[in-house]
């Protein structure tokens, strides 16, 4: 087991060069760029997949996602740490993503959602609470998300949403019976 100042010491290194690449980022190295972006990927992928159900829009939006970052970078100010801005990055993509694409498939189609069964078909890479997370109705699965994984409080993400604080605690409510029930079933 590592001693606590070991780990310390590694965490305020890898600050510290998270602190340099995202330096070297604002100037415009695409280098420095590409390192951020190789650590913070497979994260971010991950938001977007759980939020989206749909493995093709989840790269799609991740990618999107960098795009921002690459072109606001200048705005990071440091605040906060680097992680949680590109979260706020990432989680304001998707919901823009999901506000547009549902949209755009009320005035083609006249749907509201894509058909479950169809979601998990092409998400073969999940398993577990994720398989279930998928199955939960759009704003349930969006506000749990950013609830139970993402940490967002019901405040900010009934902001996020255009939503009543309230609406938002009953989503995850309906998202923690559904997932409850679903895994009581097994």
């Amino acid at each position: 087991m590592e001693d606590s100042s070991v780990i310390d010491a590694q965490s305020k290194f890898r600050l510290a060069q998270e602190d340099e690449l995202i330096a070297l980022t604002k100037n415009g190295d695409t280098k420095a760029f590409n390192q951020l972006y190789m650590t913070h990927h497979a994260r971010i992928y991950a938001l977007c997949l759980r939020m989206l159900a749909d493995a093709h829009s989840a790269e799609d939006v991740c990618q999107e996602v960098f795009v921002q970052v690459w072109q606001k970078i200048i705005n990071f100010r440091g605040e906060s740490k680097f992680s949680t801005w590109l979260h706020s990055v990432a989680t304001n993509v998707v919901l823009g993503h999901m506000r547009k694409q549902k949209n755009w498939l009320q005035k083609v189609f006249s749907i509201e959602e894509k058909p479950v069964e169809q979601a998990i078909e092409m998400l073969p890479e999940i398993h577990g609470l994720d398989k279930k997370i998928v199955r939960l109705p759009e704003r349930a699965r969006v506000v749990f998300v950013l609830f139970a994984v993402e940490g967002y409080r019901h405040e900010e993400i009934a902001q996020m949403m255009g939503m009543a604080v309230g609406s938002s605690k009953a989503q995850y409510h309906r998202a923690r019976q559904l997932l409850k029930e679903w895994v009581n079933d097994e």
